[in-house]
């Protein structure tokens, strides 16, 4: 099923826009007189083919903790997804302060991850965990057999100001899906994971997500949903290819918060722009589905103007009565480069 493309700008009434100067400047509480659009990044979620053997590695491997288990069907959720006959298996997933929730649709089934998905393609998608040690975490991983996406830890060289001394490692889950772990040095990341902790996997720090243009998603992430920046960063060199696994990898990298919850990364590659765009017409069952889900500041009210290009994925607003899924009202679309947004109240 191929969904129109649309001009789409989601106010959330009565939240007035907010201007570049004052998102770009506005503190992760959101507590300087100017209200967002968005008050939290709520959740992380992608589409998994098998539940069960995505339970395992999630909670057997990476520690988080399953918090909710349901399934669901019926139109509500077929129009907040735009996927006719579903039925899904959704289940919560905690790690820390953050979430991530796992989606298994069993009908209708949808397409696997690309086998030579990189880096660079604009469906990329990770969350980034935050990880007490790297050296432990890695070896924790490699006894796990799970699959490389990095050659191995990198870290990232001192002459990078804004990088310097982080050390990640890219990898992948059953699926196919890229995830990070990721360990700030000492003044570098959100202060809370500078607190001493006994947990090797801590939490989320953010998603990231391959884009285009930087300057266009920040129309929608800023200047549209009031999203803060939070830190920018150019990054290249061997560390950086070698994470990424693409050669002569340069990026931009803006990070983005809302008042709670895990940031969005955005990755505009500068070099090499070869990565491919996300397919027209995909779906939510398909396996390279991620989503973010946002909670808005008052009630969701979409409306269709001129200035931010995306495409709907729900016709409009799905009234799902604090379901299974313990939300009341949902509404999906995708940003510029095709990435998934759900804007949803509890």
């Amino acid at each position: 099923m191929r969904f129109r493309r649309v001009w789409l700008l989601l106010l959330l009434l009565p939240v007035p826009a907010v201007p570049r100067h004052v998102a770009a400047e506005t503190p992760a509480s959101g507590d300087c007189g100017t209200a967002l659009a968005v008050q939290a990044v709520s959740a992380v979620g992608v589409t998994v083919a098998d539940m069960d053997r995505a339970l395992a590695f999630y909670t057997g491997v990476l520690e988080f903790e399953k918090t909710s288990d349901i399934e669901v069907s019926g139109d509500d959720y077929e129009r907040l997804l735009g996927v006719f006959g579903l039925r899904v298996r959704i289940v919560g997933l905690a790690l820390g302060e953050e979430s991530m929730e796992l989606l298994h649709f069993l009908a209708p089934r949808g397409r696997p991850v690309p086998a030579d998905s990189r880096g660079n393609d604009e469906w990329f998608q990770h969350v980034a965990i935050i990880v007490s040690d790297m050296d432990r975490a890695y070896e924790h991983l490699r006894r796990h057999k799970v699959e490389h996406a990095s050659s191995g830890p990198q870290t990232l060289p001192q002459w990078n100001q804004k990088a310097g001394g982080i050390r990640a490692f890219y990898f992948r889950d059953p699926d196919g899906h890229f995830l990070e772990i990721l360990w700030f040095p000492p003044g570098k990341g959100d202060p809370k994971w500078q607190r001493s902790s006994d947990r090797l996997f801590r939490g989320i720090d953010h998603t990231a997500i391959v884009v285009k243009n930087t300057d266009a998603s920040l129309r929608l992430y800023r200047d549209a949903l009031g999203m803060r920046v939070a830190g920018e960063s150019e990054n290249f060199g061997t560390e950086q290819e070698h994470l990424n696994n693409v050669f002569g990898a340069r990026l931009r990298i803006t990070t983005l918060r809302a008042g709670s919850g895990p940031g969005i990364e955005l990755l505009e590659y500068l070099a090499p722009r070869d990565g491919r765009a996300v397919p027209g017409d995909t779906r939510c069952n398909d396996l390279w589905h991620w989503h973010v889900r946002l909670r808005p500041v008052t009630a969701i009210s979409p409306m269709i103007a001129p200035g931010h290009e995306g495409r709907a994925v729900s016709p409009g607003v799905a009234e799902l009565g604090g379901g299974g899924w313990n939300l009341s009202r949902g509404l999906m679309f995708r940003d510029p480069d095709g990435h998934a947004l759900m804007l949803a109240e509890p």
